[in-house]
């Protein structure tokens, strides 16, 4: 790992909103565009359960996300990549992670003036973290398929 890539890869994070999440259930493989926050390697988003990602999670904890940038060169292809384990999460940790993603996202910090239909929508999601397993950085102005895997605490 070359010196800096756990902050780059953490400014990347910061900077980005979007993760495609890919889960697998009983009605085959799946993926899904959510909004996210990250605590270092950890990812926390939120969604209904009756999603079928999340129905998916229900049913199996693994899973894998990517968070990149849309470009039309390959020269420019930069992201991560990870693999790991999400649940749900309950009390005092999603409490936490509602307060996290309002810094984030000031709509949620502002859900009780937020219109009606995303207060009807706010209150059937729950709150779930994706603990990172296995995670690499891309970045194709280094060299074409230039991937990095970047060292994870307690993976």
């Amino acid at each position: 790992m070359t010196p800096g890539l756990a902050h780059e890869v953490a400014d990347y994070l910061a900077r980005h909103h979007v993760l495609t999440l890919a889960t697998c259930g009983p009605e085959g493989p799946w993926a899904a565009a959510v909004f996210y926050v990250h605590d270092g390697s950890a990812l926390t988003f939120l969604s209904s359960p009756a999603t079928r990602h999340c129905r998916n999670l229900a049913h199996d904890a693994r899973c894998a996300a990517t968070i990149h940038d849309d470009t039309g060169e390959w020269s420019r292809i930069k992201g991560v990549q990870l693999e790991g384990r999400a649940r749900e999460l309950q009390g005092d940790e999603a409490r936490l992670a509602r307060q996290r993603y309002g810094e984030k996202f000031p709509l949620i910090a502002r859900a009780a003036s937020a219109p009606a239909p995303i207060l009807q929508a706010l209150a059937k999601v729950r709150w779930y973290r994706i603990e990172a397993q296995r995670l690499y950085f891309i970045d194709n102005s280094r060299g074409f398929g230039h991937r990095e895997q970047v060292e994870l605490p307690n993976a």
